[in-house]
């Protein structure tokens, strides 16, 4: 069974850390990995050599692997180059992603030489798109998948409440395998997703970024929200908490 059909219908977790997170560590993501494929996860998204290398390792499921970079005056970061493409190509991805927004790209090569490149690796090619022109791009530069990834982190769609539905559909309308990724923050979204005609749904923060979850519930506790006692200065001069 091909990879595309493998995840066809399923859910694939992103299993990425905040920076400074004590989980940015390849076997700690590893480990994530391993939980989500082993509860139902049809695949898994990672970031940087080190990373998609131990998750390939890991699990057997399709990996979508991806290396964030920047470069000096270039907006595109996610697998900008094709030194990126083979990085992620090396260590272990079965399917490489790569912004598609249309922004000059560091190594001025167009969608379709990066399409190119990742076929000519034996790996099939995932289109990180921010807008409906961008997918149509994508498709017709032979894209095998398109997604919603970059909705949202471009200057034309800053903003853009996410999930980004309508840009589902645009996906799903392209011909090639559609990909909701982004925002997506809760099972009835991924629900939505499916209606609207995604292939597969790709959820990361909601489920793995743990310290996000923790902080968000910390601010809820008792210590978090406890009423700062005001100070009130006496005619003597001292202090006394009111």
């Amino acid at each position: 069974m091909s990879a595309l059909e493998r995840l066809r219908g399923g859910l694939v977790v992103s299993v990425q850390a905040e920076a400074t997170s004590p989980l940015n560590a390849s076997d700690a993501l590893a480990m994530l990995a391993s939980v989500a494929v082993a509860n139902g996860a049809a695949g898994v998204r990672a970031e940087g050599s080190a990373r998609i290398g131990a998750i390939r390792r890991a699990v057997g499921v399709p990996v979508i692997g991806l290396v964030k970079r920047a470069y000096r005056g270039f907006a595109p970061y996610i697998t900008a180059t094709a030194r990126e493409v083979a990085e992620a190509v090396a260590a272990g991805a079965d399917i490489v992603a790569f912004d598609a927004t249309g922004r000059a790209r560091p190594d001025g090569r167009s969608d379709e030489a990066v399409v190119r490149d990742i076929h000519a690796r034996g790996k099939l090619a995932m289109a990180d798109c921010a807008a409906p022109p961008d997918v149509a791009r994508a498709a017709a530069a032979g894209a095998d998948i398109v997604g919603t990834t970059m909705c949202g982190y471009t200057a034309e769609t800053a903003g853009t409440p996410l999930p980004a539905i309508d840009l589902v559909r645009a996906c799903a309308a392209s011909g090639s395998f559609a990909i909701a990724e982004g925002g997506v923050m809760s099972p009835d979204e991924v629900r939505a997703a499916f209606a609207a005609g995604a292939a597969c749904v790709v959820v990361g923060t909601a489920i793995t970024n743990v310290d996000a979850l923790v902080r968000r519930f910390a601010a809820a506790s008792r210590r978090a929200t406890e009423r700062v006692h005001p100070i009130e200065v006496l005619a003597d001069g001292s202090q006394r908490t009111s």
